[in-house]
């Protein structure tokens, strides 16, 4: 494994370290510095005698610190913020630490998965234990060369002190430490002393990222590889019953085709020579059914509403008996189409299968199930397939699923050549796995100025909400409260995408619960405080939000947005979410131009627990709120006959640079252990616009996209 770059940066001066085709490593630093007296060149860690405490930690004998980094890297900074973690407990100075990223190792490691908003809140425990851990052994080893007790002696950036003043670095007792027993029940520090965890710490891989280093997928290569480009049904449905690849071989540079199932590989010496062959094949496809489209959907989704096949999640009291007692009653029905995922770095994988071995190099957010599952397809022993992690170029949900990793191991397994499965843009729309079409139906009993009940219905397409999504708010805080949930089986493949069903749910309920609001005539704040003060009062152990940090996190985005003062030409809309373990507020500021709204900015309160990295954790709020946002204003993906409509940006629409809102972000501060912050910014994002459009047009909007329903559907922006 290569050395790793290391973490620090600044914008005067930089380390930069890369490998040479030897083995090497090629220091270098900034002009800007490079006359000074006072630098003092970068250290070639590939010259350092590491000594390896654990899989998280090795130490050199001159107090240099490699940490590895066990989740994959999506973007979310968990490469960054993991090592600060151990770090810390390990009292080294963070300008001594430099982060690899680690390869799966099922033994070593634990959930090692990026996805759900999980990693941090996961790995919190067990990170501390491991830093704290080799800390002790440290301390340990020091006391035993000075013949003291360890209880005398401390630790602090990185020097081990005793009662007399004496001093020794981590470098000066890492061989002795590294072969010492393992401590246990080591004392884990208080919040109030860190030292690097609720710091800005740059993205270690800043300076590669901005520098066009190779560290994600596409970047891999190897000698002897060969690029596939792989043809799949043109329609989901259908099936291929021949093909003809005379003309595809004809083209220069393709060296190989190969079918697998129903699909067609075509290999050769560069991606553009395998597109152009697979764009070559002339084949037959046949469908079994009639293929879908999205205008069939529509109305399966609503006769799904309309009926009575339903699963109940949850229900509480007698929403009959509250409804037929009811003064008014409020339904709304809300509407989603599909979404693709869009990563910015289109879905590939390197693999390479011998008699020996597997070998797998790419961006997956599933390294461990993937693996398991390819040793699984191709009869081959678990232990056999050694699975290495790139940055990924975005995830989103998408590459939770290792369906393009299953296509490189099936293609190599067949050629028994080092092949690299490289989708093109067309490939990763219209070969994805889509956000499912979902629709809502809210419906609500209103007496004495009060919400007395609440029924919401799900119809989606493949699947239905998770089990804990019914036990968010607003349950607890209203006596008769039911979800119910219904599905239509189809081909076209769904999944997770960026805060599964909330991405979308969030949006139905806090606009729904803006008009009930209205309704009552009852300040829409002021709503949603009272539901949660009623919600503090159950003891009902399903629920799983908490009332009094909702109720913290909202009255902070109130007082840093300034709700109550009004702002001459300027339009707010409120939201307040609970996912993935976070809870988050936002408020919108919306102006008109033109007659038409535009979002100017967003202010976003967040209670996540303890802030690892600010930083880090600044970027992923105002990246959540602005996907939100663009999601629910543009995001627009249609089927006709089992094909997508849009297969590239000229036909699907994101938000653009210019129509980026201001964010700015605050956090409810506790000691609280930390939670999630990839996805849970992004749910409440579109409610908060919507409530704002509302504010200043007048108009409720109960299907997404936005611009739709916009007058004369412009631009905006």
């Amino acid at each position: 494994m290569s050395a790793a770059t290391p973490n620090t940066f600044s914008r005067r001066s930089f380390i930069k370290a890369s490998t040479l085709a030897g083995g090497g490593i090629l220091i270098g630093f900034n002009l800007f510095t490079a006359c000074k007296k006072e630098v003092v060149p970068p250290i070639d860690i590939s010259k350092l005698n590491f000594n390896d405490f654990n899989a998280f930690i090795k130490i050199a004998d001159n107090g240099m610190v490699t940490i590895f980094s066990p989740n994959p890297e999506i973007g979310q900074g968990v490469k960054t913020s993991m090592p600060m973690i151990i770090a810390e407990e390990l009292e080294v100075p963070w300008k001594h630490v430099y982060v690899e990223q680690a390869p799966l190792d099922a033994k070593n490691y634990t959930r090692q998965v990026a996805g759900g908003s999980q990693s941090i809140r996961q790995g919190w425990d067990a990170l501390r234990q491991t830093g704290a851990t080799t800390r002790q052994m440290l301390v340990n080893a020091a006391a035993a060369k000075w013949g003291v007790d360890a209880s005398e002696c401390s630790a602090s950036q990185g020097i081990i002190t005793n009662a007399k003043g004496e001093k020794l670095g981590y470098g000066e007792v890492v061989k002795e430490a590294a072969s010492m027993e393992i401590p246990e029940g080591v004392t884990l520090k208080e919040p109030k002393d860190y030292k690097i965890i609720g710091k800005g710490i740059v993205n270690v891989d800043i300076d590669n990222i901005i520098t066009g280093k190779p560290l994600f997928g596409l970047d891999f290569k190897t000698e002897g590889m060969q690029y596939a480009s792989v043809l799949r049904p043109p329609a989901f449905g259908q099936k291929l019953i021949s093909f003809d690849d005379s003309k595809a071989r004809n083209i220069e540079g393709v060296k190989d085709i190969v079918r697998f199932g129903d699909k067609v590989a075509v290999l050769a010496t560069n991606t553009w020579a395998a597109m152009k062959g697979k764009k070559a094949l002339d084949a037959e496809w046949n469908a079994e059914e009639p293929l879908e489209s999205s205008k069939d959907h529509d109305k399966i989704l609503t006769d799904l509403l309309d009926g009575d096949q339903f699963e109940t999640l949850r229900t509480d009291g007698d929403i009959n008996k509250a409804f037929t007692d009811a003064d008014e009653i409020v339904k709304r029905t809300y509407e989603s189409p599909f979404l693709p995922h869009n990563c910015m770095e289109p879905m590939n994988f390197f693999a390479h299968v011998s008699d020996e071995k597997v070998e797998l190099v790419g961006p997956i957010q599933t390294p461990e199930g993937t693996a398991r599952y390819v040793a699984k397809l191709l009869e081959r022993k678990e232990e056999e397939v050694h699975l290495e992690m790139t940055r990924m170029g975005g995830g989103f949900g998408r590459r939770l699923y290792g369906d393009f990793v299953v296509e490189a191991a099936e293609i190599s397994n067949v050629t028994r050549k080092p092949v690299k499965v490289v989708y093109s843009r067309e490939d990763d729309m219209t070969a994805g796995i889509y956000r499912p079409s979902i629709k809502y139906r809210i419906k609500a009993a209103l007496k004495n100025g009060k919400i007395t009940a609440y029924h919401l219905k799900e119809a989606s397409i493949n699947s239905n909400m998770y089990g804990l999504i019914p036990n968010f708010f607003p349950a607890g805080a209203i006596a008769n409260y039911q979800v119910d949930v219904a599905k239509f089986d189809s081909k076209i493949s769904t999944g997770a995408w960026r805060a599964p069903y909330t991405n979308f749910l969030a949006f139905a309920e806090q606009t729904f619960f803006d008009e009930l609001a209205q309704k009552l005539e009852i300040d829409t704040i002021q709503l949603r405080l009272d539901l949660l003060e009623n919600a503090k009062g159950t003891s009902d152990e399903r629920i799983q939000y908490s009332p009094e940090r909702m109720q913290n996190t909202i009255k902070l985005v109130i007082d840093k947005s300034g709700w109550h003062q009004p702002k001459q030409g300027v339009y707010k809309g409120f939201s307040a979410y609970y996912s993935h373990n976070t809870h988050v507020a936002e408020v919108a500021e919306v102006q008109l131009e033109d007659g038409l709204p535009v979002v100017k900015k967003v202010y976003c309160a967040v209670d996540c627990g303890i802030v690892i990295n600010k930083l880090g954790a600044l970027n992923q709020i105002e990246g959540g709120v602005i996907d939100g946002i663009g999601h629910a204003m543009y995001g627009d993906l249609s089927f006709k006959d089992g094909v997508p409509e849009a297969d590239n940006y000229d036909s699907y629409r994101l938000i653009r640079m210019q129509e980026a809102p201001e964010v700015e972000a605050f956090f409810v501060e506790n000691d609280l252990a930390p939670t999630g912050l990839g996805e849970p910014a992004l749910p409440p994002a579109g409610a908060a616009i919507a409530n704002a459009f509302y504010a200043a047009t007048g108009e409720r909007y109960y299907k997404q996209p936005f611009v739709n329903s916009i007058k004369n559907k412009k631009v905006l922006g």
